[in-house]
């Protein structure tokens, strides 16, 4: 069984991301990639909520802070996760197409992993 094809859990997840935060090959496993998203979501609700306690200055630093260390491990994990579903990562621009753009990407990340055939490792 390869990684993308077993779970894996919140602290796996975590730690998969960020020791591969900028490997665009391979394959991530649905559990990988949602809970990845899980985790950078309720970071971003904690430090919106520390930066609404202590100001607007606070709050774009801590925003700053979180795109820097968030942005490329979670386009990596998308892309793996792509891979995952037989499609390349480039797919992930589609997000940029107003509206429906955003849609697509999500149906894409949350469909069964391609096994048979896959071209991604």
């Amino acid at each position: 069984m390869t990684t993308a094809q077993r779970g894996v859990g919140l602290n796996a997840a975590i730690s998969i991301a960020f020791s591969k935060y900028a490997v665009f090959s391979g394959r991530a496993s649905r559990s990988e990639y949602w809970w990845f998203a899980l985790f950078s979501g309720l970071c971003s609700l904690v430090a919106a909520f520390i930066g609404a306690m202590l100001g607007r200055l606070i709050n774009s630093f801590l925003d700053l802070i979180l795109f820097v260390v968030f942005f490329l491990p979670s386009l990596s994990v998308a892309v793996r996760r792509l891979h995952d579903t037989n499609r390349s990562g480039w797919w992930w621009w589609i997000c940029l197409v107003p509206a429906i753009g955003a849609i697509v990407l999500i149906i894409f990340l949350v469909l069964e992993p391609v096994d048979e055939g896959n071209r991604f490792n």
